[in-house]
């Protein structure tokens, strides 16, 4: 019977390379239904191969759970065989992960570790002990248990440092890392893990570095994730510059691979002829070899050799190694993202860290080629036209939210960089393109709801419908359980009823600032800190509150400027700070700043405000006879004001315009909500991105408003109010 099993498993071999997966799959089931009795060691090794073939290659992930829960009963009756038990265990806590069953997934793997445990301390079960400690890490965490997360992931590590395998070692430091900036209980331990990542990453060495491109990626993203989390924007350059070449180097080699491997093919090709010449065959034969050395040189990644036991991500056929970013050997299939999703993260950190400093021509290159990337990897995943969430296998749920999620920040990032340049009818497209992908996929989006809400407050704020765009900003603020997101839009409302300009408004404004204002310290980094301390000096400012106004301007853009680097907000607190000065009569500090104001103003193409500081200027020349520069400033203000009337004609004019200010929310219809909630839960803890909101607080004032502010001096005072915080 065993020749049987051996004839078997050769056939379905055989028909798995020719990509004829069912009929592998119908060879190896004839072996489990046959009448005639097979050891239990050979029918386990059958159904882990099918088992194995199901989950790279279609998405029956419960034929595939049957199959490893056989295996497991039939183990039970066999003292030994070690590895096919690890096997099985891995395997099993796979499907169940996939399913979103974690307490059966847990108790798997507990049982696992209690099989590590009792035996020697071998390299091969101290690697197992690995796989079952990272994937029982991530079970803890989808049920928000962190601190037995840690525990699991520093007893891999632990395993790691038994087994002196410094990579190994640096694979659970940084996923110690990633779950500490996911919950961040305390600024220390978080600084501790990113110290402990630096070392280790350190201590491997320029070659051994070099064997690591997936560490590379993982560590420098969680490095930049930090510094976003801690607004250290000005530090996290240097990192995005490192993975901007890396991967830069890695797609020319990965194209130099293809290259010989279609000459290759070729060469194959050639060399299969029977009527081939012995010198011809020779030299091709020769020529074959170079290239294989030279493909192999290429891939010469220390874990190539063995395969990884499960798939990287369920319900896609299995990808060639050398196009995976892998992070730890086998038996851990150590893959945080797919290649192509990390690759459309770097261009994603390129945008984020460009765009405030007015790098707009590389923000729309690297947002097209992010989105062009996405949209391939949305089809493999049969998300096309019309193609809703109800629509989706359960096991494509996870990973389609993955790319979706980064969609929505590459679109978002768009809507940033248009109103800023003061695009609005680009804008208005990008911004009805991530409401139409939220109504096809509302649960797996559902926490871009609050983000969509925020931007449509950008857009009316950008456009003069302040009234609405405060309206939107306390809707995001509702929808959001993020403290530091609640804070920005309720920050950017106060701007938004400070420029309506009435006393109720004001006192409105004054409502939301306050709280954020007296809690301003409690939030990591200081992105808050600035922008609320600008919208607080601006409502002083239109108190008349000169003094105190100034005292809170310098200190937000001292903050802006060393931490954050964010050029429209420092253009817009220079405005405010030559409009103070000019008002206390410090006319030689008011040119200056204002002069500063109007170059970041014209880098950043934000027509807005350009105008503003404009319309500073001439009254500063006008207060000081300096006629010409007077006319001359004022032609071009009125240059620049035209400009803007046409754009804002253009955007009240589009189809889109009311339904985007509109003060009603996104209406959708929930499809088996439970379902594929479940699913997200089950994602792994490495795709939880963690990027804070990319979009910086918007231009105040727009033509429309700026000569209000102009005539502060002229303003009846009762019409405010003097409340302070």
């Amino acid at each position: 019977m065993e020749a049987v099993a051996e004839g078997l498993w050769g056939l379905a071999d055989y028909a798995e390379k020719k990509g004829e997966i069912g009929k592998a799959v119908k060879c190896l089931e004839a072996i489990c239904q046959s009448h005639a009795s097979f050891l239990p060691i050979v029918e386990v090794k059958t159904r882990l191969r099918i088992s194995t073939l199901l989950l790279k290659h279609s998405h029956n992930v419960n034929q595939a759970k049957s199959h490893l829960e056989r295996s497991q009963l039939l183990l039970k009756q066999i003292p030994s065989c070690f590895d096919l038990k690890f096997r099985t265990f891995s395997m099993l806590s796979q499907c169940y992960h996939l399913v979103g069953a974690i307490p059966p997934q847990k108790q798997t793997l507990l049982k696992a570790l209690d099989l590590t445990a009792s035996l020697p301390p071998e390299v091969s079960v101290r690697l197992w002990a690995c796989n079952f400690n990272s994937q029982l890490a991530n079970s803890l965490i989808i049920e928000g248990d962190y601190h037995s997360a840690f525990s699991a992931l520093e007893s891999g590590f632990d395993s790691a440092s038994q087994l002196c395998y410094p990579e190994l070692q640096m694979f659970f430091a940084t996923s110690v890392l990633h779950v500490h900036l996911m919950q961040w209980y305390d600024d220390n331990s978080v600084q501790s893990a990113l110290r402990r990542c630096d070392d280790l990453w350190e201590s491997l060495g320029p070659d051994r570095r070099e064997q690591c491109l997936g560490l590379l990626f993982y560590n420098e993203l969680l490095h930049i994730f930090y510094q976003l989390r801690v607004c250290d924007y000005k530090n996290a350059n240097q990192h995005v510059d490192k993975l901007d070449a890396a991967m830069k180097a890695d797609s020319q080699k990965m194209r130099e691979v293809q290259r010989l491997t279609n000459e290759l093919n070729a060469l194959n090709q050639s060399l299969s002829r029977p009527d081939l010449p012995n010198r011809e065959r020779s030299l091709l034969s020769s020529k074959q070899a170079q290239i294989q050395d030279r493909i192999s040189s290429m891939n010469n990644m220390n874990w190539s050799a063995e395969q990884p036991l499960e798939p990287a991500y369920f319900g896609n056929t299995k990808r060639p190694w050398q196009e995976k970013l892998v992070l730890a050997p086998p038996p851990i299939d150590g893959e945080w993202l797919p290649k192509s999703a990390v690759y459309a993260l770097v261009d994603l950190m390129v945008v984020i860290f460009g765009r405030p400093r007015g790098l707009f021509k590389e923000c729309a290159k690297r947002i097209q080629s992010g989105m062009r990337a996405i949209q391939v990897e949305l089809v493999k995943l049969g998300i096309t036209d019309g193609v809703r969430e109800v629509d989706l296998q359960h096991s494509a749920i996870w990973m389609a939210g993955v790319y979706l999620m980064l969609l929505m920040q590459f679109l978002e990032n768009k809507v940033a960089v248009e109103l800023t340049r003061s695009e609005f009818v680009e804008a208005q497209e990008a911004l009805v393109q991530m409401k139409e992908w939220f109504i096809r996929f509302p649960t797996i989006l559902q926490a871009c709801e609050s983000i969509i809400e925020m931007l449509r407050g950008q857009y009316a704020h950008s456009v003069g419908c302040y009234s609405e765009a405060a309206f939107h900003y306390i809707e995001a603020a509702k929808l959001t359980g993020s403290k530091s997101m609640q804070a920005m839009c309720q920050v950017y409302a106060a701007v938004s009823y400070i420029c309506i300009g009435d006393a109720e408004s004001s006192s409105q404004a004054l409502d939301l600032i306050g709280p954020i204002y007296r809690m301003k310290d409690s939030f990591v980094g200081v992105r808050e800190q600035a922008s609320v301390l600008f919208a607080y000096g601006l409502l002083l400012m239109r108190q008349d509150e000169y003094e105190e106004a100034r005292a809170r301007l310098a200190k937000g853009l001292q903050i802006a400027h060393n931490s954050m680097g964010n050029l429209q907000l420092i253009a817009q607190y220079l405005t405010i700070l030559g409009h103070l000065a000019l008002a206390l009569h410090d006319t030689v500090q008011a040119r200056e700043i204002l002069r500063s104001s109007l170059t970041l103003a014209k880098k950043l193409y934000d027509i807005p405000t350009q105008i503003w500081v404009l319309s500073v200027l001439t009254g500063l020349y006008k207060g000081l006879g300096e006629i010409g520069n007077e006319m001359e400033n004022e032609e071009y203000r009125k240059k620049k004001l035209d400009d803007l009337q046409t754009k804002l004609a253009d955007a009240h004019s589009s189809i889109h315009h009311i339904e985007l200010i509109d003060k009603v929310r996104i209406e959708v219809q929930q499809f088996h909500e439970l379902d594929i909630k479940r699913a997200m839960e089950s994602q792994s803890m490495g795709v939880n991105l963690d990027i804070p909101e990319s979009v910086g607080l918007s231009t105040p004032m727009p033509a429309s408003s700026s000569s209000r502010l102009l005539d502060l001096d002229n303003l009846d005072s009762r019409r405010r109010g003097k409340r302070k915080i």
